[in-house]
């Protein structure tokens, strides 16, 4: 059976040429973290890393919401990811929603959050995750998690310095104040903001210019930039030679070359 259309109970996925379309499915609870939706969600991501029909994939919420983060209600009653005591709750976070992180670094498909309203938490930590941010006006960020005694556990520190810088993040997660989208663009944590009924068609535009590029360049260009943020300049260029000497010798590339001088449109089949 497609992968896509399995019985999932808290995402929804649905692909259309090329473009993976994953939506978290709890909008009674703000579309809150589950262990179900963990599960389904790091799943649905790895199985589309190798899927040669994904070209892009995209992430968003169903209802008003982005997503609230970690249930709170889970949280009063110390029940699902916070069961337990402290050396549980330590091994049910590596063995849970930091399985998360781990798969989205891990892509090399990319990854668009469609923000489409409160990002809250873990779900500001989620959309700082992703590669790009197409972000609703209506959309709010926050890194509450000062606010309710907590540390972001999912791996937030590490994400959020990237996108917004080191002062930025460290003004976000000490206040733990709501920042308004026009806030979030200013900083850099979103790339584009539209209204509320331009959403999807935005997301759309932008998941169709990446599609349409070489996912091979695509997806050896992002891991190289990840490796690059964290190593040298020797390291980078290592690497970096090491990947133009794989493109530079794929029919993609050679695709482009004939399309360049042509001045036509490129077909590019990914090998």
């Amino acid at each position: 059976m497609d992968h896509y259309k399995k019985d999932f109970k808290d995402i929804k996925c649905n692909l259309e040429n090329g473009i993976l379309w994953i939506t978290l499915n709890r909008p009674e609870a703000k579309n809150a973290i589950s262990i179900q939706m963990i599960d389904e969600l790091c799943s649905t991501l790895a199985h589309a890393d190798f899927d040669n029909e994904v070209r892009v994939i995209t992430l968003t919420g169903e209802g008003n919401a982005f997503c609230a983060g970690g249930d709170i209600k889970d949280m009063k009653n110390k029940e699902g990811m916070f069961a337990g005591e402290s050396n549980e709750l330590k091994d049910r976070y590596q063995n849970g929603i930091q399985r998360i992180p781990r798969t989205i670094e891990a892509l090399k498909t990319p990854i668009i959050a469609m923000v489409n309203g409160a990002a809250i938490g873990a779900g500001c930590d989620l959309s700082a995750m992703c590669d790009l941010r197409v972000v609703s006006e209506k959309a709010k960020f926050g890194e509450t998690f000062s606010k309710l005694a907590l540390v972001p556990g999912d791996g937030g520190t590490y994400f959020l310095p990237r996108v917004v810088g080191y002062t930025k993040a460290m003004e976000m997660f000490l206040t733990g104040k709501i920042y308004s989208a026009e806030e979030a663009y200013a900083m850099g944590l979103a790339n584009f903001v539209v209204g509320e009924d331009e959403l999807k068609a935005k997301t759309l535009e932008i998941a169709q210019m990446i599609s349409a590029n070489s996912p091979i360049a695509v997806g050896m260009t992002k891991k190289a930039l990840k490796q690059n943020f964290l190593n040298g300049l020797e390291s980078a260029l290592d690497l970096l030679a090491a990947y133009q000497g794989i493109t530079q010798r794929t029919n993609d590339h050679f695709e482009g070359l004939k399309a360049l001088e042509g001045r036509t449109q490129a077909a590019f089949k990914g090998d």
